[in-house]
């Protein structure tokens, strides 16, 4: 008992120690130590006479005056709610990325490259949304900006009463409806006749701007005795950024469109007294910052339409094939603009929008309008594709990795989101399998474990998680508390870091405790509060499975025992060995008793509740994946599960789990049988996969990307077969391909396969591991040693 307590001590004195930021910073280096730890020099500036917290764009000025060009010139910059940083008219910085009141972001940005001898412009737009701002923006509710140099050269950049302000009154937010749930922020209506034109350029004349209000200083998280915004060094890259043209005019009317347009930039004349309409497509989804470059047409209203498809006017919620405009009508968000008759205004979007069709709406008055350029600025999070697959004959293969791929990217910004289009927010059962994704398919190591951090941070009280975060509106899911345990153990077995999954483990163990207040003596839980979602499955009310008034749910117990079991594999590898045992035991004891409970011996499967009042896909997958079926017995439940019609059928959410139980019931030959959604889905013209079958809300839910995981994890057959994926096990389930290549990234370097299927069932295998990392090879239930390096092998 003495050892166990001194090593419980050990533990917390170790977490405390890095209690206060535990992710270190994208650019840790370029930070100076004082800027880590206590106030700033810095202080947060704000407009004089305006509110703090009422709806505005702001803009600040600062003339720089430096003796030479400076070789380096780092800055640590932030705002609330956003903004976007120029130096010298060029746009060189946008955040902060989103985090929360207790982990507010700063992003440390080298201004050298737009630096020059003399006198220098830093201008900054800092925009606060306030009651229209997106779920997923937290605020401290006091518009800002700080900008901190970084040493003593770079302290004339400081954010104090020497800059200048103006609240920028051409903005006022738009709102307009779209169907369904929309959480992600107000679209602008812009007064071109009130903006001031060039304010981020040098030679703009700010005479006549106001010395910024002064606020409190700055400081880091763990300042003694600070009030405000605890800053934290963005733990994340910057977001990718690159031009992107339409593909296509769909419609027009009442306008000329010139051929080029609108791959590359044309002149479209509007003229007086007009409404026309141009129907813009993209080809495929996409997440950007939408340019409009216009010029004449005083009092005339540009209306800006975004949608990710048209809608079917006989069935007002169906979209149809993706393709196909022809009949249906347009729903979307929307931009205003009020254009001043002045020549080539250029309207961007503060925030990035979401769209495959733009529709441009012009009503003209007495002057004719020029539209001179429609773009995007493509923006997503950097990720690099590392991983290849080819089997030849089987395109379609690939072509569902590529959207599943495309899809991954759209749902991924500054944090992971469900749908880029309606919410933008980070729920921790769509990101297990996001991080996944990325765990396979990417070298990053950022993103993932940002996800997992934004999960601690969202912890309250009770002991368990909300459902997503960062969110500025609370929401529990309690089962996703569950899935979050299960991230973190992916991250364990696929990239190690046991030092910083320490820190994590009295989180999950208060998870854990929360949900062992409703285990009953029976060892099932009692009804768990909130929203227990489970998949969008037909017959699920609002997604929930069925569960009993006082519980005796099959999906609760064995999802519980799924968190249960992953806590138990990281405490006694790295954590306290007595908590392992005692999860263990407790998942155990819940799956002695779940045949007892929910096994139906007449149809050879297990029921969701003990009422026998409904059967699922889902709880036989969870039967399967926690093994309280076995083997032989195993495999039949399966067989069951994929054939009989009547059960509750598992959507693209759920299928993640169903085909890691065909994995594990020695059915991972059928896998690329069961793609049946995805290819509903490719034939509705989907260039990223919708959240559920049709109607679906949303087109672009990266929990639909699952194949970028299971084509490798399955049919390739590579997979972790030690924390850190110290040792790999490949177990190539090829179903039907005779022939299939690929490779993945591993935290040494690449593992890469090519096999071949003899016509007698043989498997020529060629495999790369990278050096050092031992594994093995089954097939056919033979096993075979691999090493380290190239090896070439027949397995009869």
């Amino acid at each position: 008992m003495k050892k166990l307590f001194l090593l419980t001590l050990a533990l917390l004195a170790a977490a405390t120690a890095g209690a206060q930021i535990h992710l270190e910073g994208y650019r840790q280096s370029d930070i100076a130590p004082r800027w880590t730890e206590g106030r700033w020099d810095a202080r947060w500036i704000s407009v004089p006479g305006e509110p703090l917290n009422a709806y505005g764009v702001y803009l600040f000025r600062k003339t720089l005056n430096l003796p030479s060009k400076p070789e380096r010139y780092v800055v640590h910059v932030s705002a609330d709610n956003r903004y976007k940083l120029y130096v010298n008219g060029h746009l060189v910085s946008l955040g902060p990325a989103r985090g929360d009141i207790y982990n507010w972001n700063y992003e440390t940005v080298d201004l050298s490259p737009w630096l020059r001898q003399g006198d220098n412009t830093l201008a900054a737009e800092v925009w606060n949304f306030v009651e229209w701002k997106p779920i997923a923006q937290i605020s401290f509710n006091q518009t800002g900006l700080i900008v901190q140099g970084n040493g003593p050269d770079e302290q004339g950049a400081n954010t104090d009463g020497s800059w200048k302000c103006l609240r920028n009154d051409a903005y006022a937010p738009h709102t307009t409806g779209v169907y369904g749930y929309f959480a992600a922020g107000p679209g602008e209506r812009i007064d071109a006749s009130r903006y001031p034109w060039g304010w981020q350029q040098p030679d703009y004349d700010d005479s006549a701007w106001a010395a910024a209000r002064v606020g409190m200083e700055g400081a880091a998280k763990g300042a003694r005795d600070y009030p405000g915004r605890l800053l934290v060094p963005t733990p994340i890259p910057p977001m990718e950024y690159a031009e992107d043209r339409f593909s296509r005019v769909r419609q027009s009317e009442n306008a000329r469109i010139p051929d080029a347009f609108p791959r590359s930039a044309a002149s479209i004349t509007v003229p007086a007294r007009t409404k026309a309409r141009i129907l813009l497509d993209n080809d495929s989804l996409t997440t950007a910052y939408l340019s409009l470059l216009f010029s004449g047409g005083r009092g005339s209203q540009i209306t800006v339409a975004y949608a990710e498809a048209l809608y079917m006017d006989t069935a007002p919620l169906s979209k149809g094939n993706r393709d196909e405009i022809e009949g249906k009508k347009f729903v979307g968000y929307e931009d205003i603009i009020l254009p001043d008759g002045g020549s080539d205004r250029l309207f961007t979007s503060l925030w990035w929008r979401t769209w495959r069709y733009v529709q441009l709406t012009i009503e003209t008055k007495d002057e004719p309008l020029e539209i001179g350029d429609v773009y995007g600025t493509f923006t997503a999070y950097p990720f690099e594709r590392a991983s290849t697959f080819d089997a030849p004959g089987h395109p379609q293969l690939n072509r569902m990795l590529d959207i599943g791929w495309r899809t991954a990217r759209l749902c991924a910004n500054e944090t992971y989101m469900d749908c880029p289009y309606y919410e933008q927010l980070q729920y921790f059962g769509d990101t297990r399998i996001q991080a996944l994704i990325t765990l396979y398919n990417t070298r990053d190591r950022y993103m993932a474990r940002n996800a997992i951090e934004q999960g601690r941070q969202s912890i309250v009280s009770d002991g368990i998680t909300m459902s997503r975060y960062p969110s500025g509106i609370h929401q529990f899911i309690s089962s996703f508390s569950l899935y979050w345990i299960c991230m973190g153990h992916d991250y364990w077995r696929y990239r190690g870091e046991e030092e910083y999954l320490k820190t994590l483990l009295p989180a999950y163990r208060g998870v854990l405790s929360w949900y062992e207040g409703f285990l009953k003596e029976d060892f099932s839980l009692a009804f768990v509060p909130h929203w227990f979602f489970g998949d969008w499955a037909s017959n699920f009310e609002a997604g929930e499975p069925f569960r009993e008034k006082d519980g005796n749910s099959a999906f609760q117990d064995l999802l519980f025992v799924m968190g249960l079991e992953a806590a138990a594999d990281m405490e006694e590898a790295f954590g306290i060995p007595s908590y392992g045992k005692r999860y263990r035991e407790t998942a155990s004891s819940i799956k002695r008793t779940i045949k007892e409970k929910y096994w139906d011996a007449e149809r050879g499967l297990f029921s969701d509740t003990r009422d026998r009042r409904n059967y699922s896909q889902h709880v036989n997958v969870l039967a399967i994946l926690n093994e309280a079926v076995e083997g032989d017995e195993a495999r039949a439940v399966m067989e069951r599960t994929l054939a009989d019609t009547t059960l509750t059928q598992t959507t693209i959410y759920f299928r993640y789990y169903l085909n890691q139980a065909l994995k594990k019931a020695g059915l991972g030959d059928r896998l690329l049988d069961n793609m049946q959604v995805w290819e509903d889905q490719m034939a509705l013209g989907l260039s990223t996969w919708a959240e559920q079958p049709e109607p679906s809300r949303s087109d672009c839910h990266a929990w639909g990307s699952s194949p970028n995981i299971e084509f490798f994890r399955t049919i390739l057959g590579i997979n972790s077969d030690g924390p850190g994926f110290s040792r790999i096990l490949i177990e190539p389930s090829l179903g039907k391909l005779k022939e299939v290549s690929g490779t993945m990234p591993h935290p040494r370097g690449d593992i890469a396969v090519k096999y071949r299927v003899g016509k007698k069932g043989s498997l020529s295998a060629e495999i790369t591991l990278p050096e050092g990392v031992e594994g093995e090879l089954i097939w056919n239930g033979e096993r075979r040693p691999l090493h380290g390096g190239f090896q070439q092998l027949t397995v009869r």
